[in-house]
């Protein structure tokens, strides 16, 4: 898929979701570019519909977009339950297991996933997988002063290449919203995400990663000539 097909896919599966969301409901923000048109569709609805929501912004640019399109914001502390959260993924696989993160916003994207009675991801059909890491790194989300000792607890765990995540136009590492750096971490394919994803979580030093099992209801996939299909748990 070239590139203005992508994009032109994000686009028809970001406004797809966006119909999910009924009045009334409190609603999770992802980040991301295909979570972005989710965003400006429900900012449309807003105002040609009104359509009253309230959103919880699962990152600083996602919260910036909301607050651009006038959609009503609203914290953790204020909302204890989301009736859905929208957000996109890197890897997706049979069973709906996710690889997310690429945006380093996976560790609040998972907090409100977590919160939400259905957690939907949007992705186009290059994200399908057949085995979690086949193609992308997990996330690693780590205290700058454990990036060794994390790094080598990776490689203990079957990692066969490891990056700090860089930042594009700044020198040095990517610093998350938490004041965390990332770890990429190449497996080459995941033959037990459960296991891993446990494994990772309990090496001192983690705040948490990329892998999210387990947590997905439905995915929303873009296909090559613009029609959505649906994966549902279950």
């Amino acid at each position: 898929m070239d590139v203005a097909h992508q994009t032109s896919a994000k686009e028809a599966v970001g406004i797809h979701a966006a119909q999910l969301v009924l009045d009334g409901m409190n609603v999770g923000l992802g980040t991301g570019s295909t979570t972005a048109f989710a965003i400006q569709e429900l900012g449309r609805r807003i105002r040609t519909e009104g359509l009253s929501i309230r959103g919880v912004p699962t990152s600083f640019a996602a919260e910036r977009l909301a607050r651009n399109l006038e959609i009503p914001l609203a914290t953790l502390d204020e909302v204890a339950h989301l009736d859905i959260a929208l957000d996109g993924a890197d890897e997706v696989d049979p069973h709906l297991n996710l690889i997310k993160g690429r945006g380093g916003a996976h560790t609040r994207e998972k907090i409100v996933a977590a919160l939400a009675t259905e957690f939907v991801a949007l992705v186009d059909a290059s994200k399908l997988v057949t085995q979690l890491g086949s193609v992308k790194p997990v996330p690693v989300e780590v205290l700058p002063m454990a990036v060794s000792p994390v790094m080598r607890a990776l490689e203990h765990l079957g990692s066969t290449e490891m990056q700090i995540r860089m930042g594009q136009k700044k020198d040095g590492p990517v610093v998350t919203d938490q004041g965390f750096w990332i770890v990429d971490a190449h497996f080459g394919g995941i033959e037990n995400p459960n296991e891993l994803n446990k494994a990772i979580h309990a090496i001192p030093g983690v705040l948490d990663h990329g892998l999210f099992i387990d947590m997905t209801q439905r995915v929303l996939i873009a296909e090559v000539d613009g029609t959505i299909r649906t994966m549902e748990k279950g």
